[in-house]
């Protein structure tokens, strides 16, 4: 597997992985495979974080902290999981709304025309102007910033944002 991922024709292949639907954690986890493959291998706290499972339905999760009790809902954010959400807004008081920054130059799995920020982008305005929403307080989480410092070199913003010059 190691002598695959360092042949220079699939390296080639990575280089255009934002053109179709690769894990945005496939290069850490090939780059790691000697560690991984190690005898007696524990996975690190940043091997957890990086596993990716794919969110289909509600995932509701309940907490406590510092005497609040929380109810958290993890929404899908395919299209196909969209209108599954209207059943987890009544009594909402907080929205944390995720965008990957590293997503600007990617096409969305379920419509290869449509560029995953903007969709994201566009989404987020709907949410922010809806009336069931005009007294939530909205958050909006920015992640994925190390992988797009790391592509921001090679793939360029132009390609979400035509309009930018920097």
């Amino acid at each position: 597997m190691k002598r695959l991922w360092e042949d220079a024709s699939v390296q080639e292949c990575f280089a255009r992985s934002r053109e179709y639907q690769l894990n945005d954690s496939a290069s850490y986890y090939l780059n790691s495979l000697d560690r991984i493959a190690a005898h007696g291998y524990l996975p690190t706290q940043d091997d957890v974080l990086r596993t990716r499972v794919k969110t289909t339905g509600i995932v509701e999760t309940h907490f406590t902290y510092k005497d609040l009790y929380f109810k958290m809902f993890d929404v899908g954010g395919q299209r196909s999981e969209r209108k599954k959400w209207i059943h987890c807004f009544e009594g909402v008081t907080a929205i944390i709304f995720c965008v990957a920054l590293s997503e600007y130059d990617m096409a969305l799995a379920e419509d290869e025309e449509m560029n995953r920020m903007i969709e994201s982008m566009k989404l987020f305005d709907s949410i922010c102007n809806n009336k069931w929403f005009l007294n939530t307080s909205i958050i909006l989480f920015l992640n994925k910033k190390d992988l797009f410092e790391e592509k921001i070199s090679r793939s360029p913003l132009t390609l979400c944002f035509a309009e930018y010059t920097g």
